[in-house]
Order: C-alpha cells, then structure tokens, then sequence
C-alpha cells in the first residue's frame, strides 16, 4: 500500500452539541492514528468543550489533531427552559443559527490546505452542509458527510419523508409500533425553527462521495444497506459503517483510569451490579420527576450510579444567569451514602468508564446515539427512557430489533410523569429477573462481536 500520510489533509466540521462535537473528535483521533493530519473547526468554546469531555486520555491523544478557534458573532447562553412544550434543547438553536458565519473561513481553510496536499478529505455532519458547500468547486477535496445518528433512525425518517412502506424484510411487528398513531416522530419533538435550519441543510447537500456511520455492521449492517438502497436515486454513494468511533478498551489500571469519585465506589462493587443513569447532555427533567427517579431507584434496592446535571447551555463555560440547583428529595442523598445504596455525581462524569466497568450491569438512558454505542461496546443492556428527537427510534432498535434491554415506559406516553413504582419496577426487570438476564447476555455477545469488528481484519477496521 503506498505511503499517502502527507498527502492527505482530513477537516472535520461538526454541529455545536455535544453528542455531534465527540463523535468527530473521536473519528478524528481514529484518523489521526495513522499519522494523517486532521483539521478540527468550531468556535473557541465549543472546541474547548469537545477537548474537555474527550473520552481519549490527554496522553494518548495523537498530536496531529489541529483545533480552529474561528470566530462566531456573540451569541446568546440561556439556561435550559423546563416549561418548554416539548424536550427537544431548543435553546440550543442560536448556536445551530450561528454556524453560518463559519462558511467563509472554512472555505479559506480548505483552499489553503488544498494547495499543499495531493486530497484535502472535508467530513462534516450532515447538519453543517451549508458551512462546506464552497468546497464542491476546490477540484482535490473530497467532501464526505458524517451522520451522527443510527442507520435505524435514518431509514425510517427516510421512509417517512419519502412517503415508502419499509421493505418486507424489516419485522411486521417494528412497522406496526412505529407507524401507529401516537408513536413519536422527531418532526413532533423538534421546533419549527431547527425544521427549518434542517431542510436549509439539505439544499446544500452538493455532490459528496459517500456517508460515514458511527454503527457497527455487526450491529444494524441491513439498515445500512437500507438507508443507501432508500437514498441511491440512481447514484452509487457510497456508505461505510466504521464505528464506533468510542475507545472500545478502558484502560484497567487506575493511574491510566480518571481519578473520578465514582470509580472508587464502583470498584467495591460486584459484577454486574450496578445500574448507571445518565440522561445525557440535552434532557431537562423537572423536579417533580427527578424526585420519582430517586423514589424509584431507592425502592428498587439496587446500586446505582446517577449523573444529575442540567443539561448543557450554548456556552457550558460561561457563568451567566442562575444556574438551577436540582433538587432531590430531603436527606436522599445521606440515605443513599448510609446505606452504600449509590453515588449522586453532579459534574462530567466518566460514562466510557463506567460502563466498561464489570460493576456495572445496566444503562438507564434516554437514549441518544452515543450513549447507545457506547453501552452496546462495552456489552452493557439498556434501560430505554426515550425522550426526544432520534431517541424513540434509537429505543426501539435496542428493545425490540437487537433485544439488548428493555423499555421503561410505553413509547406512546412521551408527556405523562413516568411513577416511581414504573421506575422501580423496570430497575429490577432489568437487574434481577431473567429477561433482564437474556438481555444482558445478548448485549454481552453483541458488544464483543462490536469490539472484534475494530481489532484487526474486522470488519470496522478494514
């Protein structure tokens, strides 16, 4: 194979939001690793947030990664509104508008690059077409867009919009669930204004030479080939399935692992044991249903691992406006410390390390991609609390196609407070009942069928 690091430049432009800043953050440490130069832009904060969160310890981080601080107009930081009529983060949407003003020196950095190298490959996430439509007239870029959600998802919406009946092969079960009345599309959970900023990105969508998946043939290999049969219109793009993008082996000694609290505890505990709940980084919950979670986990009796944050504002480093304190229930926490029932953490937490931890036997999740890459990698079942956007879709994939957990609440109750007496009782089902058991030894199975597909000649890697 001829030797092409050096003549090869790799840009990355990712969406502002956390679950699509990581995903090419770490594709990028995956390029990087074979001595290719990557370009990383965004805003200097959004590139300081993908830095601070990164899963790959500072040490092993390749050196070839480049960060662009181009500069964005200032723009607005309010808090996550609970009294919003839907939980889809739309105050996430000035720093989505913003993005615009990255087009010009994105297509400076690309007509730089050009000059010097024999490609310049431009991946961007398939909401960020309009910031890289410039490259189509640079004649040595290759310009690829990256979808951050799974091939799952990305059929149906397909489906959907196109107005097709999904082929014979998927089960007449999943089209029953999904077409019924009452099923939560995306296009309900979303704002106007992001249909909006989507349907802007599609027209700029230029001639690309292919998609790249943060999936795993192993894992949804049929609705990748799906999803390209769905969107071939008579061109052959090509589509490659090369996730994950994750670190799939946690590093086992504790001078390599965070020194975070929490590994700590999870170390005294026995296999498979604890459950991990984490919401990600766009969920608001209120106080009423935060305090039915607490009641629920306590009454399940078993251990936990809770990550109670709010969810992210457009510039998590700026400390503007009163940030909410969540509430627990009075004295829940010294509880919960007496009884060594569990640990409450209110920063980052290490969530790659967690689940890759033989403590931890579950995964209360809302379910958006990453999270469900990273517990399908580690072997971890899922407790699916769906909440907005692509993660009802990501629930029913893990539930009822790849059986690798199971369901907290109907799909089609989106709004109803879910009791802590349904927490409770899917806590144990997970944990201590023997679907929970099938479940796990299925995700347990797929999640080292997952972590084969990156060693070398699987399937990922090649």
């Amino acid at each position: 194979m001829e030797d092409v690091s050096g003549s090869v430049t790799v840009i990355m432009v990712p969406l502002p939001a956390q679950g699509h800043l990581n995903q090419l953050l770490e594709l990028a440490h995956l390029v990087a690793c074979y001595g290719i130069p990557v370009h990383y832009v965004g805003s200097a904060s959004h590139n300081r947030q993908a830095k601070f969160r990164s899963h790959v310890p500072p040490s092993s981080a390749a050196s070839d990664i480049r960060f662009h601080d181009l500069p964005t107009p200032p723009i607005p930081s309010p808090a996550p509104s609970l009294s919003s009529p839907h939980k889809f983060p739309s105050h996430l949407q000035p720093a989505f508008d913003a993005t615009s003003s990255l087009r010009g020196p994105v297509a400076s950095l690309i007509r730089s690059l050009s000059s010097g190298s024999r490609r310049v490959v431009v991946v961007y996430d398939s909401l960020m077409a309009s910031v890289v439509q410039d490259a189509a007239s640079v004649p040595n870029a290759e310009i690829y867009e990256f979808n951050p959600i799974s091939a799952f998802t990305l059929c149906w919406f397909t489906w959907e919009s196109i107005g097709m009946a999904p082929p014979p092969e998927v089960e007449i079960d999943i089209v029953e669930l999904i077409a019924s009345k009452g099923f939560p599309s995306p296009l309900d959970s979303s704002t106007d204004e992001f249909l909006k900023f989507a349907a802007s990105q599609n027209e700029c969508k230029k001639f690309h030479s292919g998609c790249i998946h943060n999936t795993c043939r192993v894992v949804e290999g049929r609705f990748v080939d799906l999803y390209a049969s769905a969107t071939a219109n008579g061109t052959a793009t090509k589509h490659w399935a090369i996730g994950p993008f994750n670190p799939v082996k946690v590093p086992e000694k504790r001078s390599r692992r965070s020194a975070h609290g929490c590994m700590e505890w999870l170390d005294k505990q026995a296999t498979s044991s604890v459950m991990y709940v984490s919401f990600g980084t766009t969920t608001v919950l209120s106080d009423e249903q935060i305090r039915e979670i607490a009641m629920g986990l306590e009454y399940s009796g078993q251990k936990f691992i809770w990550v109670l944050r709010e969810a992210d504002k457009v510039d998590i480093f700026s400390g503007g406006g009163e940030a909410r304190i969540i509430q627990l229930p009075q004295g829940f926490e010294e509880m919960v410390a007496a009884r060594d029932l569990g640990v409450v953490v209110r920063d980052w937490a290490p969530q790659l390390e967690i689940l890759g931890h033989p403590a931890t036997g579950g995964f209360l999740s809302h379910c958006g991609w990453n999270s469900c890459m990273e517990s399908i990698s580690m072997g971890v079942p899922i407790l699916a609390w769906p909440m907005h956007s692509d993660q009802p879709w990501n629930a029913v994939l893990i539930t009822r196609v790849l059986k690798i957990g199971l369901i907290v609440k109907d799909l089609m109750s989106q709004d109803d407070l879910v009791k802590s007496s349904s927490i409770e009782g899917a806590v144990k089902a997970l944990m201590v009942s023997e679907e929970g058991e099938e479940a796990r030894k299925r995700a347990a199975e797929l999640g080292a069928a997952v972590r084969g597909s990156m060693d070398e000649g699987g399937v990922s890697r090649a």
